[in-house]
């Protein structure tokens, strides 16, 4: 399984990509929305984990993006990880698409259970280790 990690904060990204690969998941990273969608055309992606609040294009674009009739990319499952708790951001990203939030700070058991429920909800009996 490929997983696709979109933070503009490196350290996220380097700590969120060491962890899931130590589960055996493929990794690509992005630093913003924009960044992500020139990464998606390079292979299939089974998952995006995405941070909120980025520049250029934040979450919530990105997945409106790839969201959108038409789009190629618009059946790839979404967790979006954020700082931001509030309710009403938190509607805003499941209505945007969001297939799970989760509120940072979060843990490496937070990450790895949203990532397996994730993908096997919409991969049951699918390749690789989920």
């Amino acid at each position: 399984m490929k997983i696709l990690i979109v933070d503009d904060d490196k350290t996220t990204r380097k700590l969120l990509s060491l962890y899931l690969k130590s589960k055996g998941y493929d990794i690509i990273t992005a630093e913003n929305g924009l960044d992500a969608i020139e990464k998606l055309g390079a292979g299939d992606i089974n998952l995006i984990v995405t941070d909120m609040n980025m520049p250029y294009m934040d979450g919530i674009e990105l997945t409106k993006t790839l969201r959108a009739a038409g789009s190629s990319s618009q059946g790839i499952p979404i967790i979006m990880v954020t700082t931001e708790a509030d309710d009403d951001e938190r509607e805003k990203a499941l209505g945007a698409g969001v297939d799970d939030y989760l509120v940072k700070p979060t843990n490496a058991d937070q990450i790895s259970d949203s990532v397996k429920r994730i993908l096997k909800k919409f991969f049951i009996g699918g390749e690789g280790n989920v």
